[in-house]
């Protein structure tokens, strides 16, 4: 859905804010303005958009693989923002200009002029808190949260994230 989204919104800006000038929504605080963007976040690494095209694919990688040890809601929605958010800015690397691997993102979304972000960053920035909580809690990706009752499940009830566990079954631990 996200990655739907934030395709959808980029097309919408190309097609409304190409040559406009910025659109006010809340006064300068947040307005539409269109951005073609080479680098990360903050127009970070404006030079090595290919090592960023890259890294991207390594993420979705590496969470695609991690993604068979869920357990949790709450992690697989992190994962599916961050899943919908990199691959939503892989796509503006691999098919926009200047060319494949190389392309810009396109953002449209500028926060008072600090930075210029897009419906993927949106999602991974949701991600990165959503991830951050978890980790505060003390919540795995299986569901456990660490150090329950000292048995390793999320409440010490011998169920994560309100799944029963099935009878004559232990987990691992």
């Amino acid at each position: 859905m996200v990655y739907v989204l934030d395709q959808a919104s980029k097309a919408w800006a190309l097609a409304a804010l190409t040559n406009a000038p910025p659109q006010d929504l809340l006064g300068a605080f947040l307005r539409l303005y269109l951005v073609r963007n080479p680098g990360a976040a903050f127009s970070v690494g404006t030079g090595s958009t290919w090592l960023l095209t890259i890294l991207a694919v390594v993420v979705l990688v590496v969470l695609i693989r991690a993604s068979r040890r869920l357990g949790s809601m709450a992690w697989a929605w992190a994962f599916g923002l961050i899943l919908g958010g990199a691959l939503g800015n892989l796509t503006d690397r691999l098919i926009r200009d200047p060319g494949f691997g190389r392309g810009h993102v396109v953002d449209f979304i500028d926060y008072n002029g600090w930075f210029v972000g897009n419906v993927a960053d949106i999602a991974i920035v949701g991600a990165a808190l959503l991830i951050g909580l978890l980790a505060l809690r003390g919540i795995g990706l299986d569901g456990r949260r660490d150090g329950a009752g000292g048995s390793g499940e999320a409440d010490g009830s011998g169920e994560a994230d309100g799944i029963p566990e099935p009878r004559g079954t232990e987990r691992d631990g």
